[in-house]
């Protein structure tokens, strides 16, 4: 039994098809995980979302922020936004089915020495702090309170996490850090409007002491990560899978922006990657 990790879906199922061909993939006997943002922006979001469901009893999915997008506007706390390719989805017939099981899925998954996250694990959190952040939003999203959850979980602001945080801000405080976060401070300062290669502000003030900070990839900071272990995520599309850090691994590598799709085979450490264009595959 294999295990593979595949980057950012967005609906573009058949550039995942194309590498788990490549890689000789059995979905009876190896297994899937999956970073988060199986859905939106590609062209094929109902049938991803159905092929991975489908799958799931060899599929480990964490969440990204396009499927808790999706989630919010199937609750009908939001408005989809332009671009979206959500739609079919919401008119499916088997949408509850789908949508019952995606939110179910977890913020981080953890085995062994590799832990699969979406964007990241801020840098002043032990993995235990933050299994135990991530438990708190799932909780929620388990729960029946989950639409006053999406009704709080937009915005940038407060930018950094705080113990001291409660309800709503807090648990959206954790999600940015889950499933948007890219650049920050070693304290944890967030800068959430980055999207690129470098941030657009070279300090950000310490959230206690106001004292300016250095702002890097969160990954490039001091961490509380334990020697071996290694952060696997996507998310960060600008960086084309490119990540010195030995204890972090980035998978997004732009496939629905007209780059590729990868994936990673954890036991043999090797990439199998599919050049795409429009979401589909150039060859």
């Amino acid at each position: 039994m294999a295990t593979f990790i595949a980057g950012d879906l967005q609906g573009c199922l058949k550039p995942l098809k194309c590498v788990l061909k490549q890689a000789n993939f059995n979905d009876q006997h190896d297994r899937l995980w999956l970073v988060g943002d199986i859905v939106n922006r590609g062209p094929k979001s109902l049938k991803a979302l159905r092929f991975v469901y489908e799958r799931r009893d060899h599929v480990q999915v964490v969440l990204g922020n396009h499927d808790l997008h999706l989630l919010a506007v199937a609750h009908g706390v939001r408005k989809p936004s332009k671009g979206d390719t959500i739609d079919e989805i919401l008119k499916a017939k088997d949408c509850d089915t789908l949508l019952g099981w995606l939110i179910q899925q977890p913020l981080m998954y953890t085995q062994s020495q590799v832990t699969m996250v979406h964007a990241g694990i801020a840098p002043n959190w032990s993995l235990e702090q933050a299994q135990g952040y991530a438990n708190e939003v799932q909780a929620m999203l388990r729960s029946s309170k989950a639409p006053l959850f999406f009704e709080s979980m937009y915005g940038n602001e407060p930018d950094y996490f705080d113990e001291s945080q409660t309800g709503v801000i807090r648990l959206r405080s954790i999600t940015n850090v889950f499933t948007r976060m890219r650049f920050c401070t070693a304290s944890g300062r967030l800068d959430l409007t980055s999207k690129g290669p470098s941030p657009s502000a070279s300090e950000l003030p310490n959230p206690l002491t106001q004292t300016p900070e250095p702002v890097d990839a969160w990954f490039n900071h001091p961490h509380q990560i334990p020697e071996n272990h290694r952060i696997v995520f996507g998310h960060w599309a600008a960086l084309e899978g490119r990540c010195a850090a030995p204890h972090a691994l980035a998978l997004d590598t732009g496939c629905v922006w007209g780059g590729s799709l990868t994936l990673y085979e954890l036991e043999q450490d090797r990439f199998f990657r599919c050049p795409c264009k429009n979401g589909k595959p150039l060859v």
